[in-house]
């Protein structure tokens, strides 16, 4: 029961298995056959508890399963931080949508960086390294923890900047090239004011974000595997 708590809120919180199109009874039954699979483990040094006691255990692995599937999914939102950058620098905010499915606001390259994550996690079986990082997380953080190891805000903290951090990592070269394009439109426009270059400014905008949005995208499967690797360790280590 604690295990099969944890592994379900790590579920229902972490990409890719938090995806609407996955329905919440699967998850529910994934969660409960992973946490028969590790059942051995984390049963070994178990000690049967009274009813307040298990109450408080049940709620702290529900903290640690939301934590730790928390700190997957700031993971990942790099990528679709990436995607909104590059629709901001382009052009394309302007025709941002909501996707109910995947639960994500953005434009078209916003949705399309998710949308190749979550494909490049399944086809490279990804999604079994961030499963392997949950089952080694009972080592580091046993069934029967306590207050006082309870998470700390620091991961957080560092969490959100290394979303950053990668977001402009990802979108960098792309900010670069349509910065460059901006300051050559204004160059442009100060030697033949009546030219009117501006005019041109988002036709060329578009045009050059979906001729090297591909060089991006091509780079996206290095990208997802740097973050899958890191985050198993991030898992185990995150207490």
């Amino acid at each position: 029961m604690l295990a099969g708590v944890r592994m379900t809120a790590f579920l229902v919180v972490a990409p890719p298995f938090s995806y609407s199109g996955i329905p919440t009874r699967i998850k529910a039954m994934l969660g409960v056959g992973l946490a028969i699979a590790v059942a051995p483990r984390v049963s070994a040094d178990y000690a049967p508890l009274d009813t307040g006691p298990f109450v408080v255990a049940l709620i702290m692995q529900l903290v640690v399963g939301l934590f730790l599937g928390f700190l997957v999914m700031i993971t990942f939102s790099a990528i679709q931080s990436a995607g909104n950058l590059i629709d901001l620098f382009g052009g394309f905010q302007l025709a941002q949508a909501f996707d109910p499915m995947s639960m994500v606001n953005g434009a078209q390259f916003t949705r399309l960086f998710n949308m190749t994550a979550l494909a490049l996690l399944f086809s490279t079986d990804g999604y079994q390294l961030i499963l392997g990082g949950l089952l080694r997380s009972f080592t580091a953080v046993p069934i029967t923890m306590t207050f006082s190891s309870a998470p700390s805000g620091a991961v957080l903290v560092t969490g959100f900047s290394q979303l950053f951090l990668a977001a402009v990592q990802i979108a960098g070269p792309m900010i670069i090239v349509l910065f460059l394009a901006d300051v050559g439109l204004g160059l442009l426009t100060r030697v033949a004011p009546a030219l009117n270059a501006f005019s041109l400014g988002f036709p060329l905008k578009i045009l050059i974000t979906v001729t090297f949005g591909g060089v991006v995208l091509l780079a996206l499967p290095r990208v997802v595997t740097a973050l899958t690797q890191g985050l198993t360790g991030t898992l185990v280590e995150a207490f």
